[in-house]
Parts: structure tokens; C-alpha cells; sequence
């Protein structure tokens, strides 16, 4: 369909007003990545060679106020992923940030580390959980993001394990939400004998599974993007995964949406070795385990009550030492160097046997 003159000189004026803006955005986006390279040039003054230049307080502080003032026709998440990934390529002038990940490329954990770091980051793929946190500790990469829980499968036991014993802290959090696709090498249900994932996805999708393709068995990987590689060179396999898997690695798709639960969200926890400052919106994760005694949790609940500190999570799980019969890992709301968290963290401290803090970090203003 053609179009007028008066349409035509229309659209050329509204182009050409495009490619003004465009050379204003390009222009300030300049200025911006010379700040960011001056900021790397005094911190690392004196041939300074640990500084720290990914501040998650810093990033969070952005984002919020880029959701704050967003008045446009674009989404807030829309907006603050622009501006993730404006922080993203400057960070990287400063200092390239290396993230392990349960890999490989494709899987939910990767996925989770271009949402909260942006695509400028280097993602670090390993094979299991536990290598995670042991890349990170050896210091072959800046942070580690692991997957902690599943709003329809519960936590990730071996993640709270890990956080259990190591000297990391968290510094982030990242919810995702998990669309599972069906990947075959062939284009029919009947040829799959086997479906293979990550045994959080095979539990998210028992009941799809169990109704439109009850003759396969199901194998636990280590994660979902595995199972994927592992597909692509046998054609009796299914796999459960994303679609950027089934693009990675040449498959069909053959069922989208095979969660069983269509709210199925992941939360990822950013792990490393820096201890972040407050943001004003703060979340403090803590594993504690009680001596067994009347009322010994009702006396934690109520440190945190008598101050209006609101809870945002606790699970209690069974305890792999003799000495304690179970562990209890809260997440609450504020930073532990606020006074009132701090002194409630101070008295609970006093009511139990084991204590840890796991870190503060800031509430991701990202929504899934």
C-alpha cells in the first residue's frame, strides 16, 4: 500500500527528528562511559589492583530512581533493562566482571546472569552448585549466581548446603520466571523415551509429563542446558528446557509453557566476597539453629516483631549434624548495620547455637 506525499514529507520530518535524538543519546552515553572510565582511573591510583568497581548497593540506588521518574510509554522493567545494559558496557570499561554459573550456555542460571549483570558481563560456566562457590572462593571469578529457590518446588538443597559453609556473602538477588519448553531432536512426542533436566524442572512438570507423555522415564541432570546437549545427540531423548537452549543447540520445540504451575519462578542468589553498604532497600539472609527448648523459636520470631522487622522468609530443614536437630534460614527485611536490625540480630545471636549471617544485599527493583 503506497503512500501519500503529505504521509511521506510526515514521516521524513518524524525520522529525521529520530536521528537528532539518536545523536543526543549517542552523545550523553559517551559522556557517561568517560565518567565511568575516570572513576576506574582514581580507584585504581597507585597501581591498585584489588579495588572494587561492581558496587550492587550503587546499581540498585540507579535502578530505582530510573523506575522512579519513568513517565514514558515504555515499561519500567523495559526502562531499567535500557539502563542495566548502559551500566553493563560502562562497568566493563572499569573492570570486565567474570560470573560463574551452573552451566552450560543456556540454561535458567545463565539466563539469570545477563538479567542482573547485563550482556557486557563474562559469564563462567562450571558444572555443578557446589563449583560455583568453589570458583569463586579460588577467586577465578569476581561473583558466583546460584539458584536458591522455586516457588512451586522449594529450595535448592544443594545451594543451602554450600551457604552453610562458606565464607562468601550474598550480594544480590534475581527472581526469573521459568517458561520450560519440551526439546526434541525429532518432531513427534512418540520417538522421546526418556525425558532429561534438572530435577527442580522435572518436579515443576510431573503432572504435564504424567498426562501427555506418560511411557518416558525421567533422568535428574545437573542442570537443564546439559540435558539439552545431551538431546541433541540422541534422538529417544527429551529434554526439559528454554528456548534459547533449543536456538544453542538445534532442536524442535515441541510443547511450550510445561510448567505445571504458571506463576513458576525462580529466585538466584549473587554470591562473592564483598560485603555490600546499605541501599535504603535492603534484604538480610541468616541460618541459625535453636536449642531444644520450649519457646526457643517464638523468642526469635519475637526479636524481629518487637521491632517491626518484617519477615520475608523462613525454612527450617533437617540438620546433617547430630548436634542440632534442625536449621532454620530466615531472610528478613533491612540491612544488618541498620541499628534496629542490628540489634535484634545482636540479641537473637544470644538465643542460639549456631549463627551466621549470610549478607545483606539490595532488593533488585527488576521484577521477573
Amino acid at each position: 500500500m503506497s503512500i501519500s506525499p503529505t504521509e511521506k514529507k510526515q514521516l521524513t520530518k518524524i525520522r529525521d527528528e529520530i536521528d537528532l535524538i539518536d545523536q543526543k543519546i549517542q552523545l550523553l552515553i559517551t559522556q557517561r562511559a568517560n565518567c565511568a572510565q575516570q572513576v576506574a582511573n582514581i580507584k585504581t591510583q597507585g597501581g591498585k589492583v584489588d579495588t572494587i568497581f561492581y558496587r550492587p548497593e550503587r546499581e540498585a540506588e540507579v535502578l530505582q530512581k530510573v523506575k522512579n521518574r519513568n513517565n514514558s510509554l515504555l515499561s519500567d522493567n523495559d526502562m531499567m533493562r535500557l539502563f542495566r545494559e548502559i551500566m553493563s558496557v560502562c562497568l566493563a570499561l572499569e573492570q570486565p566482571l567474570n560470573v560463574a554459573y551452573l552451566g552450560p550456555e543456556g540454561s535458567y542460571s545463565h539466563a539469570s546472569v545477563l538479567k542482573q549483570f547485563g550482556t557486557f558481563v563474562h559469564p563462567y560456566a562450571v558444572s555443578s552448585i557446589e563449583q560455583v562457590f568453589t570458583t569463586v572462593e579460588k577467586g577465578e571469578a569476581n561473583f558466583g549466581l546460584v539458584p536458591v529457590e522455586n516457588s512451586s518446588e522449594g529450595v535448592v538443597k544443594q545451594t543451602q548446603n554450600a551457604l552453610i559453609n562458606t565464607q562468601l556473602k550474598i550480594t544480590g538477588e534475581i527472581e526469573l520466571e521459568i517458561n520450560h519448553c519440551l526439546l526434541a531432536k525429532k518432531t513427534d512426542l512418540t520417538s522421546i523415551t526418556k525425558i532429561v533436566a534438572h530435577q527442580q524442572a522435572i518436579g515443576q512438570c510431573k503432572t504435564w509429563l504424567k498426562n501427555n507423555i506418560p511411557w518416558a522415564t525421567s533422568e535428574a541432570v545437573d542442570s537443564n542446558a546439559l540435558a539439552a546437549q545431551m538431546t541433541k545427540d540422541n534422538p529417544s531423548l527429551g529434554a526439559i528446557a528454554s528456548e534459547q537452549a533449543a536456538l544453542l543447540y538445534d532442536l524442535n520445540i515441541l510443547e511450550h509453557n510445561i510448567e505445571d504451575q504458571k506463576d513458576n519462578t525462580t529466585k538466584f542468589w549473587v554470591i562473592g566476597n564483598l560485603e555490600t553498604e546499605p541501599s535504603g532497600s535492603d534484604k538480610t539472609a541468616l541460618i541459625l539453629s535453636l536449642p531444644n527448648k520450649y519457646g526457643a523459636l517464638m523468642k526469635i520470631l519475637q526479636s524481629f516483631a518487637s521491632r517491626k522487622i518484617s519477615m520475608k522468609r523462613i525454612i527450617s530443614v533437617p540438620s546433617n549434624d547430630i548436634k542440632w536437630d534442625y536449621i532454620f534460614f530466615i531472610d528478613v527485611e533491612g540491612h544488618q548495620n541498620d541499628d534496629v536490625l542490628k540489634s535484634a540480630l545482636t540479641e537473637i545471636k544470644e538465643r542460639t547455637i549456631f549463627f551466621k549471617i549470610l549478607g545483606s544485599f539490595p532488593a533488585s527493583p527488576l521484577v521477573k
